[in-house]
């Protein structure tokens, strides 16, 4: 079994190659399929090219987007007691991993002593990813490094061929959220799937709560966060040699509170046609007409306690901030699930 560098020794970097059979979304394809559909999508992974990434950098110091204040709470005054209860952990796997500042605190507090520790971050942004493995290497110089720029399930399926020990996978920044529910379901299993017995799943879930709240954290007075939705149409524009105007869409929020959803959309103000040139596309906007960008769902007590069962887990711990706005979770495989051989 290959294990994580002892503290004595200097930190290591393994760039996880993805083998051609792990086919990543392309993005003209994406957006070919979202745009000829009756209610016009894009899909939000694609928020994160450089600029994107840069602007979601800023929102998350909004007064108005409480997400990661309340998750870095959690895990200032957490991130030990997690660590402690989980002794067996010798790897942190990622998804989503971003900037990884917030998962420091975790580094920090599993990387403690002697513990041997290995950090493998996915993430779709190559940007963040490498700003964050070269920020790593000189603060956590005795950290084994297996970072992979990947869509979650490819990440996972390449680091899953490795023989890494007992891994904590993290899925931080209500990332869930940006799933249908079904879907979140659906990608919960297949984590699971891949799940020893000794492994656990921390996953940040933010909480149903007012209105006023959540559509104030995705519609800032700032505007920053219509910025980064309508950066979707510039990278459209510089990379597919799109044509959208972008002073003529609005960034538009609505909070379903029966699916407990906040719905992100770019509105057309006008009625116009867009060419995107590369992909030899043109489409049509009536006046009022929206691009869906993102959902960003919220959940309650019983519902993350759906999410587990449904997926196979079971819920060991939950930790909140002081506010209750937000929530961390720790699943373990369910007992009555059929175990992965290791």
């Amino acid at each position: 079994m290959s294990s994580a560098v002892s503290s004595e020794r200097p930190s290591q970097t393994h760039w996880i190659e993805l083998s051609d059979e792990y086919d990543q979304l392309d993005f003209g394809d994406a957006v070919r399929d979202g745009l000829s559909r009756e209610q016009k999508s894009l899909p939000s992974q694609f928020f994160y090219d450089a600029e994107g990434s840069r602007l979601f950098e800023e929102i998350c110091e909004l007064p108005e987007y409480y997400l990661t204040r309340a998750e870095t709470e959690i895990l200032k005054t957490s991130a030990q007691e997690i660590a402690a209860g989980l002794p067996q952990v010798r790897t942190i796997l990622e998804l989503g991993s971003g900037s990884a500042t917030k998962t420091e605190y975790l580094l920090r507090a599993f990387g403690a002593g002697e513990r041997p520790l290995c950090y493998a971050p996915i993430d779709v942004s190559r940007t963040a990813l490498e700003a964050s493995v070269d920020r790593l290497i000189v603060d956590h110089p005795t950290l084994e490094l297996r970072p992979a720029l990947a869509e979650y399930e490819a990440g996972l399926e390449a680091i899953g061929q490795l023989d890494l020990g007992p891994k904590l996978t993290l899925w931080l920044g209500s990332s869930i959220g940006n799933l249908r529910k079904a879907s979140a379901i659906d990608l919960l299993a297949r984590v699971r799937a891949k799940m020893h017995s000794e492994d656990r799943l921390l996953v940040g879930i933010d909480l149903r709560k007012d209105r006023r709240v959540l559509e104030r954290a995705y519609d800032d007075a700032q505007g920053l966060t219509a910025r980064f939705d309508l950066n979707l149409l510039r990278r459209i524009n510089r990379e597919l040699r799109g044509t959208f105007d972008l002073s003529l869409f609005r960034h538009r929020v609505h909070y379903e509170e029966s699916s407990g959803s906040v719905q992100s959309f770019l509105e057309s103000q006008c009625a116009q046609n867009i060419a995107i040139r590369d992909l030899h596309l043109e489409v049509s906007f009536a006046e009022g007409e929206r691009i869906h960008t993102e959902d960003s769902h919220k959940y309650d007590v019983a519902e993350i306690e759906n999410l587990a069962e449904c997926a196979g887990l079971r819920v060991t711990e939950r930790f909140y901030d002081r506010a209750q706005w937000f929530s961390l979770n720790l699943f373990a495989p369910r007992a009555d699930e059929t175990a992965a051989s290791r």
